[in-house]
């Protein structure tokens, strides 16, 4: 008989991961996870306090993930300190608040940099260095925003459908070198994100997955599982999917 829990704990064992926006919330969870999980980390973050990640087999990358060469350097940093990599998990995220009227370009640009484009360039380095192992895994934090919109976040959900489109097509891309691209479409999840938005950001989101049908927001760590299993063999067969952890919202939503 199979030791299912003994699969669970060793299903990162001896792979490599660069994770993004890891200084905090989702991000922090699943390097954490991984780490815990047996598996090497980059966490990379614009926050300082991804510093404090630091340990044994896991390097903090301080970096601004929109800058040229962001990408080129945390892929660079996974093989120079393992010898490869094997997973990347594009989690860093923001959003804003404003009406497409009252919103600037330059609102709609500093989205669509961090959201969209540098998860295209860290997908486009990674693919690269993984190619050589004809193996891999990316694993896309999306949104249900991916896919139903509300007032005032045209800028997010037009990232982070820009983010489902770019796992999709890139998997076509990517899976005959042997590299799975998939991504989560996730619901209100209690993080900081909201933060610069609302007074308290994780209190907001708590009440507001209170209309999800679970009838309650994800906590980092459910999301975190998730990944591990996408960035996994369990997952061998997930192509291109968007793995929808919203505690049913999209359903209702039709």
């Amino acid at each position: 008989m199979t030791d299912s829990n003994h699969i669970v704990v060793q299903e990162v064992a001896g792979k490599v991961a660069l994770v993004t926006g890891a200084a905090s919330g989702i991000g922090r969870a699943i390097a954490l996870l991984l780490h815990d999980r047996g598996a090497k980390i980059i966490a990379e973050d614009i926050n300082p306090a991804v510093e404090e990640l630091a340990r044994p087999g896991l390097v903090p990358q301080l970096a601004d993930i929109t800058k040229d060469g962001a990408a080129e350097r945390a892929v660079g940093l996974a093989i120079e300190h393992f010898g490869r990599l094997d997973i990347l998990v594009n989690n860093a995220g923001i959003i804003i608040n404003k009406r497409v009227v009252d919103m600037s370009r330059e609102d709609w640009e500093r989205i669509q940099a961090v959201n969209a484009t540098a998860a295209f360039l860290h997908c486009r380095e990674a693919v690269k260095a993984m190619m050589p192992n004809h193996s891999g895994a990316i694993v896309n934090i999306a949104s249900y925003a991916s896919y139903f919109a509300f007032p005032t976040i045209a800028a997010y959900t037009a990232s982070k459908g820009a983010l489902a489109q770019l796992t999709r097509t890139l998997a076509l891309e990517a899976i005959e070198h042997g590299i799975r691209v998939n991504a989560i479409g996730v619901g209100d999840v209690v993080t900081n994100i909201l933060n610069d938005v609302v007074e308290d950001g994780p209190g907001f989101l708590a009440q507001h997955g209170e209309a999800a049908p679970i009838g309650r927001a994800a906590q980092p760590e459910e999301i975190a599982e998730i990944v591990a299993f996408l960035a996994s063999e369990r997952a061998s067969f997930m192509v291109g999917s968007v793995v929808m952890a919203d505690g049913g919202m999209t359903v209702t939503a039709g």
